[in-house]
């Protein structure tokens, strides 16, 4: 968790900085986003190296030693408290409103007494923004919009999901190497894959809870402890995330994971289903009402078996039929990580924004024992990140290069396609099919109206070339909104065109939501559940593509990159063939 903890520290330093320097652009900024790069690719704990070793790292200069090493002597990067006390974290939030920059945050800070959230909207009410130097009334509109497309509601403040599941997951992996740990969970919303959270539930099996609880508040992570007690306590990170850990009997676990991974509409349906045969379910366990004799706590697979249920997987547990579905043994065969064949959306050095070199990309897909690949660096419309045609040939002979010294994995030469405002692409349609597999994105007009959106969509589903479209909403969680189409037209075009709809497993994306996955139930549409990769480092996107798949009810059956690869060339070449509506 070190590492992980100086890279957190670094990313909290750039975004601080950005207001302190009124600019996302500045050289101290670019600085803190480079050692960032670099420590995610760093594979040695920072705790073993010296200063020298740190400064031959690439992108990491003697300043970003000296912080690191900072951190590992105190436990803090020195200049980070005075920054946060400056610009705390209801304040930092402002930033991630679009139209909402460093110079502006501050600007609202200074002139109108904007703090948080709840401030600007009530600003916003009463037409005050609007007053300010370089914004306006439109600005006003965009900035108010924004704020309820990304669901931010005063006091109520969640988390993005990107943020907040390495924090648990650090936590969950020093906690299991304790000793006197003898289970540990991450509960919650965050267990069931919500892309924001209000807090980090843990619950631990143990039968000592004060050394756990000691351990606990001493980490570096924590910047506030909140309640302490024998079998509860509650921490603030400084970035203002609330972690709760609980420790319980080993006997109690199963009951306690189950309760405090919710939903709230899950528990008392299960409740329910307790009563109705004279029992009761709690935290604790799942007892008999006269004689209060166990029935089952241990695990959550024994509980719902005493329900006479399914075990119903976490992203399923909102209240939304899944409880009956489990009693009738009618639950979705869900695809899971092994059942994936492919990735199908990857990038390298060769894309603008790609930070792996192609061949190192290659090596880590073949080392996941994947049947089938397809690269797919930016086209040329991309401005900085695509590449000309020549390049696009460049690279499809070196692919076939290397496909000798990899034959165990099929490597298909792809490429993401920009979507454009009218739902053109790149390149003509003859250099189109000249690739192996495209998948077509939106990059830029986020601002255009539904209707206008839905057919951009549709016009690129409309082209042979195109196999899937990519990150459907173009949304980033806790930043930018997705863009506004009609979700029945996009899938209906979708299925009669044999175009996949991505799941795109990057943790700012999730994309599609979980709410389009869930309308498509009962459709022919297909999917394909890719990790975007632009480093090495984020294969394990994959995972988080398929929790969000499991969260929309996909199942197995129709995601294209768990298909034979035969099976699935002969889809990619249905769609070459096909004439349009």
């Amino acid at each position: 968790m070190v590492n992980g903890e100086v890279i957190r520290q670094f990313y909290e330093l750039a975004e601080l900085t950005k207001l302190e320097d009124g600019s996302a652009q500045s050289f101290r900024v670019r600085a803190y986003e480079k050692a960032v790069h670099a420590l995610e690719n760093l594979t040695t704990d920072v705790r073993t190296m010296t200063s020298a070793e740190l400064k031959a790292v690439d992108g990491v200069g003697k300043s970003t030693a000296e912080k690191v090493m900072e951190y590992v002597t105190d436990g803090v990067i020195a200049k980070l408290p005075a920054l946060r006390e400056k610009y705390p974290p209801e304040f930092v939030a402002i930033t991630r409103i679009p139209g909402v920059g460093p110079k502006t945050a501050v600007l609202l800070r200074d002139e109108l007494d904007i703090h948080n959230v709840e401030d600007l909207r009530t600003a916003i009410a009463n037409e005050q923004v609007r007053e300010l130097p370089g914004l306006g009334a439109k600005s006003e509109a965009k900035i108010a919009k924004s704020i309820e497309r990304l669901g931010l509601h005063g006091k109520d403040r969640r988390t993005p999901i990107h943020e907040a599941l390495p924090v648990a997951r650090g936590l969950v992996a020093d906690l299991e190497a304790l000793p006197a740990v003898s289970k540990v969970q991450y509960c919650g919303s965050l267990r069931r894959f919500r892309e924001t959270i209000g807090d980090i539930d843990i619950v631990v099996a143990a039968k000592k809870a004060a050394p756990i609880m000691e351990w606990f508040v001493s980490r570096p992570i924590v910047e506030e402890v909140i309640a302490a007690g024998d079998t509860k306590t509650s921490v603030l990170t400084a970035a203002g995330l609330q972690i709760d850990l609980r420790v319980v009997a080993p006997s109690e676990f199963g009951a306690a994971v189950l309760y405090f991974t919710g939903s709230k509409a899950h528990n008392i349906e299960l409740r329910q289903r307790a009563l109705d045969r004279g029992w009761t379910l709690n935290e604790y366990a799942l007892s008999d009402q006269e004689t209060e004799d166990v029935v089952a706590s241990r695990t959550e697979k024994a509980i719902y078996s005493a329900l006479d249920m399914a075990v119903v997987p976490p992203p399923l547990r909102e209240g939304q039929g899944e409880v009956q579905a489990a009693a009738d043994k009618a639950l979705p065969r869900l695809v899971s990580y092994t059942d994936l064949r492919a990735d199908l959306h990857v990038h390298s050095a060769w894309s603008g924004d790609g930070r792996s070199p192609l061949e190192d990309m290659l090596s880590a897909q073949a080392e996941r024992g994947l049947e089938y690949m397809a690269l797919t660096d930016h086209g040329e419309d991309l401005t900085m990140n695509g590449l000309s045609r020549d390049r696009m040939l460049e690279q499809r002979e070196l692919l076939g290069e290397l496909q000798n010294d990899m034959p165990a994995m099929r490597i298909l030469h792809g490429c993401e396609l920009n979507i454009g405002r009218d739902g053109s692409l790149d390149y003509d349609p003859e250099f189109l099919l000249g690739f192996d597999y495209c998948v077509a994105s939106v990059h830029s007009h986020f601002d255009l109206d539904a209707e206008t959106q839905t057919r951009r969509i549709v016009k690129a589903m409309e082209s042979p070339a195109v196999n899937a479209i990519g990150h459907l909403s173009g949304r980033r969680i806790g930043k930018r909104p997705g863009i506004e189409f009609d979700v029945d037209m996009v899938l209906a075009a979708a299925e009669a065109s044999g175009t996949a709809i991505e799941i795109n497993g990057h943790l700012e994306r999730l994309d599609a939501t979980p709410e389009v996955l869930r309308h498509a139930r009962g459709t022919g549409v297909v999917f394909a559940i890719d990790t975007d990769a632009h480093h090495v480092t984020e294969l394990e996107n994959a995972y988080w593509g398929v929790e969000n798949a499991r969260r929309g009810w996909v199942e197995k059956k129709s995601v294209v990159n768990t298909w034979p690869l035969q099976r699935f060339l002969k889809w990619v070449e249905a769609k070459r063939s096909w004439t349009g509506p």
